[in-house]
């Protein structure tokens, strides 16, 4: 297995087409944003795309991104489009994904990171606390997560 940047390999094109394959709804709003160039403009420019991969199947894959469903100008960086294919859950891969943003965040000197989702229970197993319910930029509301990171 082997984390990537989207934005920094030369085999975008299959990635694209990878993350297309996701049957979740959100996964094809990225699918969309990426092919329409857009997906700097909606979550910030210094925003990345990981990918977990496994040879030339994608296992996993996030964003680690300025801005996200929530807006608020209070909590940044955010993890977003968090999604692994049916056939490598359970594994807890993501975790490897999670690691990285942890890495990247400290060579930032960033402190926290921040997660929005409607799950209960799953983040907190990878050491995200709720902090508080909010509105999403789409008006539904949304759990609000925080990691501390060390």
């Amino acid at each position: 297995m082997e984390i990537i940047s989207f934005y920094k390999n030369d085999r975008q094109q299959h990635w694209l087409e990878e993350i297309g394959k996701s049957d979740w709804r959100a996964g094809q709003y990225l699918h969309e944003i990426l092919s329409k160039g857009s997906f700097h403009d909606l979550t910030g420019e210094g925003s990345e795309l990981l990918l977990l991969t496994d040879g030339d199947h994608l296992v996993s894959f996030c964003t680690y991104a300025e801005r996200d469903e929530v807006a608020s100008n209070e909590y940044s960086p955010w993890i977003g489009f968090v999604y692994t294919f049916p056939k490598y859950r359970g594994h807890r891969y993501m975790g490897l994904l999670f690691e990285k943003i942890e890495d990247l965040a400290k060579k930032q000197n960033i402190p926290d990171v921040y997660i929005s989702t409607d799950h209960i229970g799953l983040y907190e197993k990878y050491g995200f606390e709720y902090i508080k319910d909010m509105e999403t930029i789409y008006g539904d509301i949304s759990r609000v997560y925080v990691k501390h990171i060390k």
